[in-house]
């Protein structure tokens, strides 16, 4: 899913700086680095898997500047972030799947907060069965939403 997703972002991936929350193993932040990404912080509130996330940074061998993790919640992550006006292309949100209104929520709050860029776009991995439609605030739009298997890639932007 996350490769159909990629092919679908393209471009937009090429020198944008990507944030990747709920991080995990840091996977989609390195794939959007080896796609031509400025930048990536990894967000993971979990401290093994943040230490996991900097190994992985380190097997890649990238410059320090291009890759950061933060250990946090997604929520204090965005809103640490938002405070310092940083300002993302790309937010790629994939909290378990269980919570996935968490990483819905994160992304709601990156786009109110002004930390992601006005053209930017919010990615949110969730359950196939998730009703982000019904959760999405009237002010943001799904723009693409790649179905496959039990899970899905929602697109988001401004609407």
């Amino acid at each position: 899913m996350r490769e159909r997703a990629f092919a679908v972002l393209g471009d937009r991936v090429s020198d944008a700086c990507f944030l990747d929350l709920f991080a995990g193993t840091g996977a989609v932040g390195l794939e959007a680095l080896s796609r031509g990404a400025r930048s990536a912080i990894f967000v993971e509130k979990n401290r093994g898997s943040a230490a996991l996330v900097r190994v992985n940074i380190e097997a890649f061998e990238l410059q320090p500047a291009r890759a950061q993790v933060l250990v946090c919640s997604a929520g204090s992550a965005v809103a640490r972030l938002a405070s310092a006006n940083e300002i993302f292309e790309i937010v790629w949100a994939d909290p378990p799947f269980e919570k996935w209104q968490d990483g819905l929520e994160a992304l709601e709050e990156a786009f109110s907060s002004g930390l992601i860029a006005t053209d930017g776009i919010g990615c949110l991995e969730c359950p196939e069965k998730a009703g982000v439609e019904d959760a999405l605030s009237e002010h943001l739009e799904t723009v693409r939403d790649l179905r496959g298997g039990a899970s899905r890639v929602v697109m988001i932007a401004r609407g």
